[in-house]
């Protein structure tokens, strides 16, 4: 970098500054400045700008907040302190929500009329907190956000989604900050209870249909940011069994998460951590592992495409700004050796040896990641058949496979029922026909329209005849897996088989970006092919994961 911006060293607190000043100009960049335009403050370029859809993003909005914070704070080596610019952007952000929101106040995400409550808590949170930072006196933005507040108290949404139920308390209590109306205190604390009914014992929150570390940390971080405001102590116990979950999912070089999620997510929100670093030492380990290691080395994830390339740069501000460095004892690598965790809830295995570190997922068939403190060995996102008809079917969907565990003896299998691959694409005709939709009866009961579509391309089901079982061996130094198709109860032809690294299979937005394990190789197993369509049943050659071998190449049959 430039002596404008140097580079801080490795574990040092200005990492989160760093990486926030640097992601600005492509937050700038998507909002339409031109104060003459009737889109004036729209973050959404698609709408504004390219024109390429016929409604703007409400979710886009939360923008703002980084451009606020910028504004605000003397972060280090910060051009944005101060810049007037900046903060007439945010204040027409706000007015652009203002008016294009429906008359009710909600907001759309992914199609029109769809009243997203994602999309709403997210851009009010943003908004809401950007008032209060700038300190600004506009009773015409004041009541827009508390009518955004007021459409929360009558509104939620279908699907258990923890992170958008402690969003929407979070929310809430922001408005409620400024408003004082009491409605909606209570509301954000109903949104709260809801939360916190929806954390299982093990301590992850519900994400759709079982544990998703990913937006477990999305969850820790605004509880805690609620919890700052706050002050609440119903918060605090159930802060600190999230994070002690949460410490198993990041992973020896300074990566967090993965496949193995529910959501088949990435994402890391340090801010949680930060706030909580001086009640619960393994809060401040996390944030210090990830100062270490995954911001320094680039171990991150990456998710800075035009919808989503804010979530996680004002949460690095905060960061900045409630950085405990008084209560830090090193890294989690620092504190912890070898050890076996099964958590029978949540079907995954957390594994440690002195030679690697495994996350397993018995309810996704048996998704397999394996790291060492150099970065990932090893990702398995179980085997891919693609049929001569063009159907792709899958190991790796959350389902109730059969699960045999045995942690102390390092032993797993599971076994169940491919499902084809979710992969549905819009076209002309089909976008004609949805747009009729949203404009007939998705106007009227848009939730009907999105708990279908979450049916279809999130929580569904399409299971087949055909079957896989999986074994997986854990010693001290390696890892063994074994698999086997089995197509005696199906007709079909294969065309292809593989091992996937990275495969994903249900419409998750947050999903599918960048980490450095994404790259590893998929193993290409269509020689197995013809004995599959002949025999109607196929054992692969094991595949035995550690530094010298990783899995590959496989043995031909």
């Amino acid at each position: 970098m430039s002596e404008r911006f140097p580079q801080p060293p490795a574990g040092h607190r200005d990492w989160y500054a760093f990486e926030a000043i640097r992601a600005l100009p492509r937050i700038i960049l998507m909002v339409d400045k031109n104060p003459f335009s009737n889109t004036f403050g729209c973050f959404d370029r698609e709408f504004w700008h390219y024109r390429t859809i016929d409604f703007p993003c409400g979710m886009s909005q939360e923008f703002c907040l980084a451009l606020a914070l910028a504004y605000k704070h003397p972060f280090p080596h910060n051009p944005y302190y101060r810049n007037e610019r900046m903060r007439e952007l945010v204040i027409g952000a706000i007015e652009f929500a203002k008016n294009w929101s429906h008359a009710d106040s909600s907001c759309d995400d992914y199609f029109p009329f769809e009243r997203a409550l994602g999309a709403h808590v997210f851009s009010t949170y943003a908004m809401a907190e950007s008032y209060r930072v700038l300190g600004l006196e506009r009773p015409d933005l004041l009541e827009f956000l508390r009518r955004r507040g007021t459409w929360l108290v009558k509104n939620n949404e279908s699907g258990q989604l923890a992170n958008h139920q402690a969003l929407a308390a979070l929310a809430l209590y922001t408005v409620y900050e400024l408003t004082g109306d009491a409605a909606l205190k209570k509301a954000s604390d109903d949104f709260r209870d809801i939360t916190l009914s929806w954390q299982n014992e093990e301590g992850w929150f519900q994400e759709y249909e079982g544990a998703d570390p990913g937006y477990h940390s999305c969850s820790i971080a605004f509880l805690a940011k609620l919890w700052r405001k706050s002050q609440d102590p119903s918060l605090i116990a159930p802060i600190g069994r999230a994070i002690e979950f949460a410490s198993y999912f990041m992973h020896p070089d300074g990566s967090y998460a993965g496949e193995y999620g529910s959501r088949n997510t990435y994402h890391f929100y340090p801010h949680g951590f930060e706030v909580f670093a001086d009640r619960f030492p393994l809060a401040g380990r996390i944030a210090q592992s990830y100062l270490e290691r995954g911001l320094p080395e680039r171990r991150r994830y990456f998710n800075d495409d035009n919808r989503m390339c804010a979530h996680y740069v004002y949460d690095w501000m905060q960061s900045w700004l409630d950085w405990q460095g008084d209560h830090r004892d090193g890294t989690l690598e620092q504190h912890r050796g070898p050890f076996t965790k099964w958590f029978p809830n949540a079907k995954l295995l957390v594994k440690k040896t002195p030679k690697y570190y495994a996350v397993l997922a018995m309810n996704k068939g048996g998704v397999l990641k394996v790291y060492d403190d150099h970065g990932p060995l090893y990702s398995d996102t179980g085997p891919i058949l693609k049929t001569t008809d063009g159907d792709v079917l899958v190991s790796h969907m959350v389902d109730d496979h059969s699960c045999e565990a045995d942690p102390a003896a390092g032993r797993f299998a599971t076994k169940g029922r491919m499902s084809k691959r979710k992969h549905q694409l819009p076209s002309p005709v089909k976008q004609a026909a949805f747009r009729a939709m949203n404009l007939t009866l998705g106007r009227y009961n848009p939730h009907l329209v999105r708990s279908t579509l979450q049916k279809i391309l999130i929580t569904g089901k399409p299971r087949t005849e055909v079957s896989f079982a999986r074994q997986i061996e854990f010693t001290e130094d390696a890892v063994t897996v074994r698999d086997r198709l089995d197509a005696h109860g199906s007709n079909v032809k294969f065309a292809r088989l593989a091992i996937g690294s990275d495969a994903t299979s249900i419409y998750v937005a947050n999903s599918t970006n960048y980490q450095e394990s994404m790259l590893m190789p998929w193993i290409e197993l269509s020689n197995f092919v013809p004995a599959l369509n002949e025999q109607r049943t196929v054992e692969l050659p094991p595949r035995v994961i550690d530094r010298a071998h990783c899995g590959y190449p496989l043995d031909k049959p």
